[in-house]
C-alpha cells in the first residue's frame, strides 16, 4: 500500500509518501515547507490571511505530488495552531475545497504518540527514553520504553510563541536570553526523571546537525540518528545569538530564511533539557508525526 501523510504544523507543513509492505516502510518522497501558520495566533486568536494562503499553496503542491505518485491513502493531520485558532474550521473547509484533502485536528496526546511511534520504530533507542517533539506552538515530552509510552506531557510552548514572547530585540540581549532560560527551567524541571536516552525531533535540532556537519543540501539519512553533543548545541546558540536574524541564513545556508528568526528559542529549549536531565548529548531524529502515521498503519496491518 502506498500512503501519503501530511503534518500541518504551527511552523511547517510536511509531506511523506511511503510504501508499506512486507512489514516494512519504504520512503518514496519527503518534503517540507515553512509557512509559519501560527504567526500572530497568540495575540489575535486567528490564523492570518497571508499565512493561510501560503499554507494552501503548499498543500496544493503536495496534492499534485500525491496524485503523481498514485497514493492509495492520504492521511492529513493538524496540530497546535489549528487547536487554538478561532477560524480553524474555515481553514479546513478551504483545504477541502481546494485540494479535496480531509484534515483531522489531533490532540497534543495524539501528536506525542505519533512522534514516539516514529522514533521507536526508526531509531530503537535502548532502555527508557524521552522523545522531545518540538513544534512551532507546542512541544511534547514523551517518556517510554520500546513501543510503550509511559508518560506524555504537552507544553504549550514552541519556537514561534517562545520567540514572540521572549526574543524582544535582535540580536537578543542577555536579559532576553536569561528570561527565556528561566521560563524554560520553570516549565521543564517538573518533568525530570531518569532516562537512558533523549531524542530530539523538529526542524531546529535537525538544522543544528546540518550546521555541525556542514551539510548542504540537507540529507535526512545523515541527520537521522546522529548524536549531537551539548557542547555543540551551546556553541551554535552562542554563535547565532550574536547575529541579527536576517544575517543568519545568509551566513549559514543550512538555515532556512524563515527559520532564522525562531531558531534561538528552539536551541535554548534543548540546552535547558540537557541541563535539567544531566545529559551531555542527545540523539536527533528526522522522523516525526507524519512518519508516525505511517508506522501506525503498519502496526495496524500487522495486527489484522
Amino acid at each position: 500500500m502506498r500512503i501519503a501523510t501530511i503534518d500541518i504544523g504551527s511552523y511547517s507543513v510536511r509531506l511523506t509518501v511511503a510504501d508499506v509492505e512486507n512489514h516494512d516502510i519504504n520512503l518514496i518522497l519527503e518534503k517540507g515547507r515553512i509557512t509559519s501558520l501560527a504567526s500572530g495566533v497568540r495575540e489575535k486568536g486567528v490564523l492570518s490571511e497571508d499565512r493561510i494562503e501560503e499554507t494552501l499553496r503548499v498543500l496544493e503542491e503536495y496534492k499534485e505530488d500525491i496524485d503523481r505518485l498514485g497514493a492509495d491513502k492520504v492521511i492529513a493531520v493538524a496540530t497546535e495552531a489549528l487547536r487554538k485558532a478561532k477560524n480553524a474550521q474555515d481553514f479546513l473547509e478551504e483545504v477541502r475545497k481546494r485540494t479535496g484533502i480531509e484534515v483531522q485536528i489531533i490532540t497534543p496526546e495524539q501528536e506525542g504518540e505519533l512522534a514516539f511511534l516514529a522514533t521507536a520504530y526508526s531509531l530503537r533507542p535502548r532502555g527508557k527514553f524521552l522523545v522531545i517533539d518540538q513544534g512551532g506552538g507546542s512541544t511534547e515530552f514523551i517518556f517510554g520504553e520500546g513501543f510503550n509510552i509511559e508518560d506524555l506531557t504537552s507544553l504549550p510552548m514552541g519556537i514561534v510563541n517562545l520567540t514572540e514572547r521572549f526574543i524582544k530585540r535582535d540580536p537578543p540581549t542577555q536579559t532576553d536570553i536569561e528570561e527565556l532560560m528561566s521560563y524554560l527551567e520553570t516549565h521543564i524541571k517538573p518533568l525530570k526523571r531518569e532516562v537512558n536516552e533523549i531524542v530530539g525531533l523538529g526542524g531546529t535540532i535537525t538544522t543544528l546537525v546540518a550546521l555541525e556537519l556542514n551539510l548542504y543540501p540537507y540529507d535526512p539519512k545523515k541527520v537521522h540518528g546522529y548524536r549531537l553533543s551539548k557542547e555543540s548545541i551551546e556553541k551554535w546558540f552562542n554563535i547565532l545569538a550574536q547575529i541579527p536574524y536576517p544575517e543568519r541564513s545568509k551566513r549559514y545556508k543550512q538555515i532556512e530564511d524563515k527559520r532564522a528568526q525562531v531558531i534561538l528559542a528552539g536551541i535554548a529549549m534543548f540546552i535547558k533539557v540537557l541541563d535539567i536531565f544531566e545529559k551531555d548529548s542527545l540523539l536527533v531524529g528526522d522522523w516525526g508525526v507524519k512518519h508516525g502515521l505511517i508506522v501506525r498503519e503498519l502496526l495496524s496491518q500487522e495486527r489484522t
